[in-house]
């Protein structure tokens, strides 16, 4: 595509520029001419000299100057001649040439159409027809990775990922911001949740072990079309969120796994104040110290089994069965009845939510 581009631009300047013009690819074969009867003309000098270099090159007559990615040079255009007037020429040539490169990956490019999707920054009535455009299958399903790195590194983190998953037909390497990275995965059928969890562990340990960053990673859910990936993106982002203020400990956070947790952060933090207070009639929660909140957690843990936590525990049952029976007094809930038991869960959660203060998508 990029020859016809180039093509297009080179005819125009064709009469502006009494001269030959043209542009040769990295084997020194040339790709577009202003003399078409040249196109696919080998031979030319030693273009791994020119493309080195970010200035005009004279070489045989001839005028070169690398066009392209600029720590990447993908050709190079030339023009007759040795003399300023050919270096001119050169830069002209190469600032429309790139400039119409940049356009069209721009406007074609698959990974920036699929981060526009993700972004819901494409109307859904238009999503179809550009898959057809661009040649992406809208059949498959797709799942949304958020990968967010934890310090700043001088590694390119999307290049380490992208070289993990380097078929850009299938998988969709994409940055969203300086921490954030998502991997937009084509998935097979038959694929569940473990099966990308496995998939997220090998990139966390990856990033980890070679390049030596720390990362988390948000897992949406699996989709199938395009149209859907804003939602599984919107979720690895809840997931991550969800997962910092509950999941402390997790680098790897599925929505589909985020439980009651899910549900909380969902909720208005008024209704979360409301609930506490009423809950609480009898005494606060913040009047529980350290000791006592370590005990309720065991408790649960243990699924509510007295004997097999104060085993845990180190102590005597009937220490346990004090302390539970002060965790009565003090907030009229008692641990050992299963209602009782989900309420003050569910209300550890909620302030545990109210005093992260969560962003929320």
């Amino acid at each position: 595509m990029s020859n016809r581009l180039f093509q297009g631009i080179i005819h125009q300047m064709k009469d502006a520029i009494d001269r030959t013009i043209g542009v040769v690819d990295s084997t020194g074969t040339i790709i577009c001419c202003s003399d078409l009867g040249r196109i696919g003309e080998t031979g030319m000098p030693d273009i791994k000299t020119v493309l080195s270099s970010s200035e005009p090159k004279a070489i045989d007559g001839k005028t070169f100057l690398a066009i392209g990615v600029q720590m990447h040079p993908e050709a190079a255009v030339f023009v007759d001649g040795d003399d300023e007037n050919a270096a001119s020429f050169s830069k002209l040539i190469g600032v429309a040439l790139n400039n119409i490169k940049q356009y069209y990956d721009e406007k074609y490019d698959r990974s920036n159409f699929i981060k526009n999707v993700m972004l819901d920054n494409i109307l859904q009535g238009d999503i179809y027809l550009k898959t057809r455009e661009l040649g992406i299958n809208n059949e498959v399903s797709r799942c949304v990775l958020l990968i967010r790195t934890l310090e700043r590194t001088d590694v390119s983190v999307s290049e380490a990922i992208q070289h993990l998953f380097p078929d850009k037909t299938k998988d969709h390497v994409i940055n969203i911001n300086e921490t954030d990275i998502t991997l937009v995965k084509e998935v097979r059928p038959g694929t569940d949740i473990k099966d990308l969890e496995k998939l997220a562990r090998s990139i966390v340990d990856t990033l980890h072990t070679e390049y030596f960053v720390n990362s988390l990673i948000g897992i949406g859910t699996i989709v199938a079309g395009v149209k859907d990936l804003p939602r599984s993106f919107k979720e690895s982002q809840i997931a991550l969120e969800v997962g910092k203020v509950f999941d402390t400990e997790k680098t790897i956070v599925t929505y589909e796994n985020l439980g009651i947790a899910r549900l909380i952060y969902q909720l208005p933090t008024t209704l979360c104040e409301t609930f506490l207070k009423e809950i609480f009639k009898k005494g606060s929660i913040v009047g529980l110290d350290h000791e006592t909140l370590f005990t309720i957690q065991k408790f649960f843990e243990n699924n509510l089994n007295v004997s097999e936590t104060s085993r845990k525990l180190f102590v005597h049952r009937n220490t346990l069965v004090y302390r539970l029976e002060k965790i009565k007094k003090l907030t009229g809930l008692d641990l050992r009845e299963f209602d009782d038991a989900i309420v003050f869960k569910v209300a550890l959660m909620v302030k545990k939510y109210l005093d992260a203060k969560p962003v929320k998508y």
